[in-house]
């Protein structure tokens, strides 16, 4: 019999879809059976006649958890759904391990197998296909300079009018990773003045490669496979000092240092905030109920602040694209189900690179390195191969 991939309606807020139809189309294709939870795409302008064209079987919520074999998802499911879980059951999306360990741990007490993305080892080169944090940063930061644009009170171009020329406006992304790098090409294509940052040199390159400036600190903290390592209590303070003078040299700031399982770096003070003129707009990209990049920052909500600066917390700037979001998303799901999928059944390898850091849980233990570490657990022990079965004398002739 074949496996059986599903994907279940979001909770209110979400607007993206696990597994669109075009994704449901190739595993179709590929002998998956697949299950869609009515109306799990309608966010995402995706209707059940349309899944069902590409043939999917619509379903009520709970007949859905019951058949599938693995249940694609957004976000962490809530209780409704873990609760109709059993044994061998797999979870494939963000699962926010890192963060609720708890609910770690109630999966694997209901030996349900859980595959993260945020645990994904980003750096191995067979997993950037996989890489749903890089996907859906991509779409943050192109979303978040459309965001500026409509929200900051002049133009992002310079205009040439008959009443007179508008000066362009000046704005600063200060991370340079996926999003930062979406945010300053988008932002440049709309005319405005960019100048991007970061405290990685390397990312100079690919800065002034979109035309942008390219800005930095003294602080250099290039970490293992060119993502930044964690700063010093004293490199952030000087990080910051140094900050605010660019951060009051400009119009709209985007921030996009999102660390994964832990609180987002603090870039821009509450010193530079009430420092920033009348106008100034922020978008802080790392808004979650973690904190953010900006002080004040409030994930899904814009604050004004005395000085009439703007700050928007925008955590949900991928779920604010939904259809590009959900197809993207998806496609990151169909590459983690084409490395853990052989002759049709479901194998999920521990001592796999991949796979094994991926997997939060398995059979009810505790797999992901990180998380292990987190929960203060001692090192995995690699799995036994099984023992090769003992020659037969008789297979080999021998007298």
């Amino acid at each position: 019999m074949s496996l059986t991939i599903a994907a279940l309606r979001e909770a209110p807020g979400e607007n993206r879809v696990a597994l669109s139809p075009e994704v449901v189309r190739k595993l179709v294709k590929s002998e998956f059976q697949v299950l869609i939870e009515a109306g799990a795409g309608t966010r995402s302008f995706y209707p059940d006649a349309v899944y069902e064209q590409a043939g999917a079987k619509i379903s009520e919520r709970s007949a859905v958890i019951k058949d599938a074999d693995v249940i694609a998802t957004i976000g962490q499911p809530g209780a409704d759904v873990v609760d109709q879980l059993t044994a061998g059951q797999t979870l494939l999306g963000l699962l926010r391990p890192l963060t609720d360990l708890d609910y770690v741990k109630e999966l694997a007490a209901k030996k349900v197998n859980a595959l993260a993305f945020e645990l994904l080892p980003r750096t191995v080169s067979r997993a950037q296909t996989m890489d749903v944090l890089s996907s859906q940063a991509s779409v943050a930061g192109y979303k978040a300079a459309l965001v500026a644009a409509d929200s900051f009170a002049r133009y992002l171009p310079m205009m040439i009018t008959a009443a007179g020329t508008a000066k362009p406006t000046k704005v600063l992304v200060l991370g340079t990773g996926v999003a930062g790098l979406q945010a300053i090409g988008t932002a440049k294509r709309l005319g405005a003045m960019v100048s991007g940052y970061d405290i990685r040199p390397a990312s100079r390159g690919e800065v002034e490669s979109l035309g942008a400036t390219f800005l930095t600190t003294s602080v250099s903290a290039t970490g293992e496979g060119g993502y930044a390592r964690a700063l010093t209590p004293e490199e952030t303070a000087q990080q910051q000092a140094e900050l605010a003078d660019f951060i009051a040299q400009n119009d709209v700031i985007i921030t996009t240092a999102q660390v994964p399982g832990r609180r987002p770096p603090l870039l821009v003070t509450q010193k530079s905030v009430d420092a920033a003129k009348a106008g100034t707009l922020f978008i802080d990209l790392a808004a979650s109920e973690l904190g953010g990049n900006v002080a004040g920052s409030q994930p899904g909500k814009t604050v004004t602040t005395p000085q009439q600066a703007q700050i928007v917390g925008a955590g949900d700037m991928a779920s604010q694209l939904p259809a590009s979001a959900s197809d993207m998303f998806a496609k990151n799901v169909q590459a983690v189900l084409n490395a853990v999928v052989q002759n049709g059944k479901l194998v999920l390898d521990v001592d796999d690179e991949v796979v094994g850091e991926l997997l939060a849980t398995y059979q009810g233990d505790i797999i992901s390195s990180r998380v292990r570490e987190a929960m203060k657990l001692p090192p995995r022990e690699p799995a036994k191969p099984a023992e090769a079965p003992a020659e037969s004398t008789e297979s080999k002739g021998v007298d």
